[in-house]
């Protein structure tokens, strides 16, 4: 698995491109705007045609072999810059259109669609983080101040995982572990305990105006499309990265 991994770090020499990040590298020591990534071969059809892969595991197993870049992991990116990635890969292996299936409101009839990936919009951010890539929020019911980070693609797959390992029966802390998660100070004070104990008592107000601005600062794809029906109603569909993504040109 080790010699796996470390594929694409060690052939950054191999055919590749160049693919911007919609981060902007603005969330990185490096400051890196773009990354080498090769081209899928017929030896990654193995990978891609492996059922012993979940999507999480596929995904991070394919970036690592596909970005030719040293000193970066994958889990040390924002999961903007890994759809990207993503995108690039499907792209320049089996062309720009992605075929969804949905259903017709007028009809209740099911149809397909096929819409182009190279048309997705990168939301812009509506402000910069601070060199260090943190953001500042004015909580409007404690009118304290909550300096917050984003999370990479590697911890929101470990807070997922202790999400999904809470026991059953008992009413998992998704809310308040998110946040904990995110948050680096709360009026200056950085210590862990503190902000647990704060973050847990936090009106639900001002846990809303922080959930919210975390996710209008996340760089990221716009990932639904308006689509016409059969019938002519318009009906919304989103793209999905999921095993479907790669696995459909592959009859499975």
């Amino acid at each position: 698995m080790e010699n796996e991994t470390q594929y694409g770090q060690m052939n950054f020499n191999l055919p590749h491109d160049v693919v911007p990040l919609p981060s902007q590298g603005l969330f990185y020591a490096n400051k890196k705007k773009s990354v080498k990534v090769g081209y899928l071969t017929a030896q990654d059809e193995n990978l891609l045609l492996s059922l012993n892969y979940d999507t999480k595991t596929l995904i991070s197993t394919l970036v690592r072999q596909k970005m030719y870049e040293p000193d970066i992991r994958i889990e040390d990116l924002l999961e903007s810059d890994v759809e990207a990635i993503l995108i690039f890969l499907r792209n320049t292996a089996f062309g720009t259109k992605y075929n969804l299936s949905t259903v017709d409101p007028a009809t209740n009839i099911r149809f397909d669609i096929a819409v182009d990936i190279d048309e997705l919009n990168i939301k812009e951010l509506p402000i910069k983080p601070d060199n260090n890539g943190f953001f500042d929020v004015l909580l409007p019911k404690s009118g304290d101040t909550v300096k917050f980070k984003l999370l990479t693609y590697g911890e929101k797959i470990a807070l997922e995982k202790e999400i999904d390992s809470y026991p059953s029966g008992l009413v998992p802390p998704t809310i308040t572990r998110k946040l904990e998660a995110h948050v680096i100070s709360i009026k200056g004070e950085e210590n862990r305990e503190n902000i647990v104990k704060y973050i847990q008592q936090m009106p639900i107000m001002d846990s809303q105006v922080l959930r919210h601005t975390i996710r209008d600062c996340e760089p990221r794809f716009d990932l639904s499309k308006t689509v016409k029906a059969p019938s002519g109603e318009m009906v919304n569909v989103s793209i999905n990265f999921g095993l479907e993504f790669f696995r459909p040109f592959f009859g499975l």
